[in-house]
């Protein structure tokens, strides 16, 4: 295999030096009916790519497996193998937060390393990851996590230009690392970047530390959020959260997952993100729930109340995060889970315990000196949805995409689609993508947001409520009856047709509640 490395790292991190004595690690990888190969190729990979000193052991530990390759014979398997590697069984499917809990209570080494069981370990991916440990026990380390191919299991070297972050619904996403960290590193690529979250797959932590600082949240079902919980709690409790860009390992991405979930994935992830914003996010667990609102009831009220099918399609939208048919819009409803709202946290009261005890800071300061670049809304005028005068229709994302146009329907008063930030910046934000017109009659799109105004900036006349386009001097128009759900750019003639009412149902407000429109504070 080729060295995985972007064009600087290969000379420079060869060149780097770490301390001479690094702690031993523990490497725990959890499995469900993992392909024999895959999963071999894993353990190789660790054995023939870490210095034999500082691996103590192996330790896998089998989810319930079904495929009889993964009894008798992985047992057999493990022990010909040159490092000390065991096999722990949970018995029952236990998911992959409590099957990594039971194999860090048999670790030996100073450091855990928890890898997923479809990934391939580069030269030298191991000693960056201790190395910055031994600095400070209170840093948890990742490696650049490059793609192999399902498929053809290609490996491709990933960017180490990007860091962890996370969308309006808890989701993690990958983002472009900004300026403001490359200057923090002195613009050395080969320096440790410090990411607001993790994936959380594969990363090393000090032992004692791990438990210190709360391990895992055991209230959690099978996978999802966990990774987000405990960045969270990495940065908010005092903790240092890093990608070390000499450290690569690949790992195997697929489109869907091949496993199945008790109780449905989406419902066990909307658990977990529950019990992540009823412990962490403070305020801001109201704008989560804001985005990923009850839908069940009010849905089909919805339905049976209008009878337009933009109201339908609306609704499907929010749903489904698609446009469907009609017909296909009443299967949507009923065969996804619940909102948000509806999905119970369970107790938490442990949890937020554990955060009083650490005494960790708030989201809020998370927010502001962690991740100011977050897209969840901190700086902003107006935060709900925007409601044209004329036609009472509301712009609505309709659960569409990047580089595709705005919409617009029935104020349904659920959220989601039709939650939309004004910033201070003057951008009118909806999750990742901004509002943005490249040209002076539009179309008007949903675009990545960029922050540098330009296409993107939008002043907002609180007394003419129109909504005027900086760079074209012309005003968001409410759509035609040639085509109803998108709404124009039109030069401003201050009609009921181009005003909008910017409806808050926030009450929190960024900086003390103050709420005023248009104005720099």
């Amino acid at each position: 295999m080729s060295n995985p490395r972007s064009p600087q790292c290969p000379i420079h991190c060869k060149k780097k030096h770490y301390p001479a004595k690094l702690p031993t690690t523990s490497i725990v990888i959890v499995f469900h009916n993992e392909a024999w190969s895959t999963l071999l190729r894993t353990i190789w990979s660790v054995i023939n790519r870490s210095p034999r000193p500082l691996l103590k052991e192996i330790i896998l530990v089998d989810d319930a497996s079904e495929r009889e390759h993964l009894g008798r014979q992985l047992e057999e398997y493990v022990r010909t193998l040159p490092v000390p590697t065991f096999v722990l069984r949970t018995g029952k499917r236990s998911g992959l937060i409590r099957a990594r809990l039971l194999g860090a209570k048999h670790v030996k080494g100073q450091v855990i390393t928890f890898l997923d069981a479809h990934c391939e370990c580069t030269e030298g991916w191991l000693e960056p990851l201790l190395a910055r440990i031994v600095l400070d026990r209170k840093t948890v380390v990742c490696p650049i996590i490059d793609v192999i191919s399902d498929e053809t299991f290609e490996y491709v070297t990933a960017s180490d230009q990007t860091w962890g972050g996370f969308n309006w619904k808890l989701n993690f996403r990958w983002y472009r690392v900004p300026a403001r960290e490359m200057q923090r590193r002195n613009h050395d690529r080969t320096a440790p970047l410090r990411t607001p979250t993790m994936a959380g797959g594969l990363f090393s932590i000090d032992r004692d530390y791990f438990y210190e600082i709360g391990s895992y949240d055991e209230g959690m079902d099978i996978w999802g959020g966990e990774n987000l919980e405990m960045s969270f709690r990495i940065w908010q409790c005092g903790g240092i959260l890093e990608i070390a860009p000499c450290s690569h390992v690949g790992h195997v991405f697929r489109d869907k997952s091949p496993y199945t979930f008790p109780g449905g994935v989406a419902n066990i992830v909307l658990k977990n993100a529950a019990r992540v914003a009823e412990v962490w996010l403070d305020e801001w667990k109201e704008f989560y729930y804001q985005m990923s609102p009850e839908l069940a009831l009010n849905l089909f009220q919805i339905i049976r109340s209008k009878t337009k099918l933009i109201t339908l399609m609306s609704v499907v939208s929010l749903l489904c995060g698609v446009i469907a048919l009609p017909l296909n819009a009443m299967y949507c409803a009923v065969s996804r889970p619940l909102g948000a709202r509806k999905a119970s946290a369970g107790d938490v009261s442990e949890r937020r315990a554990l955060r009083e005890r650490l005494k960790c800071k708030s989201f809020r300061w998370y927010l502001e000196n962690i991740y100011p670049e977050s897209q969840m809304p901190l700086d902003y005028y107006f935060l709900g949805e925007i409601r044209n005068v004329e036609t009472h229709n509301c712009l609505d994302t309709m659960g569409r995409k990047s580089n595709e146009k705005i919409g617009s329907s029935y104020c349904h008063g659920l959220g989601g689609n039709q939650v939309f930030a004004y910033t201070k910046r003057h951008q009118i934000m909806s999750d990742d993508n901004c509002l943005d017109a490249s040209n002076a009659l539009g179309p008007v799109n949903l675009v990545r947001c960029h922050g540098m105004g330009g296409n993107q900036e939008w002043i907002y006349d609180d007394e003419e409520k129109t909504i005027k386009h900086v760079n074209s001097g012309n005003c968001l128009t409410r759509p035609t009856q040639d085509d109803p759900s998108t709404p124009l750019l039109r030069p401003c003639n201050y009609s009921e047709g181009q005003q909008w009412l910017m409806q808050s149902k926030f009450k929190w407000q960024a900086h003390g509640g103050d709420n005023r429109i248009g104005e720099d504070r």
